[in-house]
């Protein structure tokens, strides 16, 4: 409702987020909403870059067009930029080639007035992101509107939403002195992305694990390879390869093919520790 009346200066309930990919090959982005109001269709687009392929201006176009042909209506498109940029692109509202010319709305949030981003709970976790000379202040004020919010569950959610979009423009240590964070922990927005680092979190274990068993694979067919090239390796030079990389225990074994002797393993290890 908060961005309906913000960008197409309607007040209504009767709004319905639709799914945000389309029956083809979905374009990917940033994030984006389609918000069906009324007879018409809103199409907000984030953006942290005004680099995507393919490029923005067509991204937008294709959009339209496939909204038109599976909702048949209206479709008002807003390119909402979160990050200051000097590209081009972010002050392009305009696709045209020699047939088609396609527009849309680009907000670019840096330049907007934080007054009604501060007075609508929809809007406020992007007013840290707008126009300010005190930058750390207009945080400040997001942080007190946040405080008043009296439904906790909309308190807390908005609160992790805001957390979010501050880092965009400030430093976290800064975030969590105005943000209190324990405002977030029963947010289903912040649980979310919790389990998400969760989930990615065992999957980089994982892969590392895997990696640490290639290494340890390759160590032990190293150290075979070099006692029938130089004999005996000794406890510390064998600690040594132990520890090297996978990429390097590659190198040492094309190199120790050249090997007569254990100095010449010395010699290496030194060269290449």
């Amino acid at each position: 409702m908060d961005f309906a009346r913000w960008l197409l200066s309607v007040e209504t309930t009767d709004i319905q987020v639709l799914k945000t990919e389309l029956n083809q090959e979905p374009i990917r982005a940033d994030s984006l909403t389609f918000l069906q109001i009324l007879s018409s269709i809103l199409h907000l687009e984030f953006q942290t870059l005004p680099v995507s392929t393919p490029p923005l201006p067509f991204r937008m176009l294709d959009y339209s067009v496939r909204l038109k042909r599976q909702y048949n209506c209206d479709v008002e498109q807003v390119v909402i930029f979160l990050k200051p940029t000097n590209s081009e692109i972010a002050f392009t509202e305009i696709y045209q080639d020699r047939t088609t010319t396609h527009r849309y709305r680009v907000i670019r949030l840096w330049e907007q007035d934080p007054a009604i981003f501060l007075g609508n709970p929809g809007l406020l976790p992007f007013a840290s992101l707008t126009r300010s000379d005190a930058p750390e202040m207009l945080l400040s004020q997001v942080a007190e509107q946040v405080a008043r919010i009296e439904s906790s569950s909309e308190r807390e959610n908005i609160s992790a939403c805001a957390y979010i979009l501050a880092g965009l423009r400030f430093e976290d240590g800064l975030i969590q002195q105005l943000l209190r964070s324990d405002l977030m922990r029963e947010s289903v927005t912040y649980q979310a992305i919790l389990e998400e680092g969760r989930v990615e979190g065992r999957r980089e274990a994982l892969q590392q694990g895997l990696q640490q068993g290639k290494q340890e694979e390759a160590a032990s067919l190293i150290q075979r390879l070099l006692v029938r090239r130089v004999g005996a390796v000794d406890e510390q030079l064998q600690q040594q390869i132990q520890s090297l990389s996978l990429p390097k225990l590659e190198d040492l074994g094309e190199a120790l093919l050249d090997f007569s002797q254990p100095s010449d393993l010395i010699a290496w290890l030194q060269e290449n520790s």
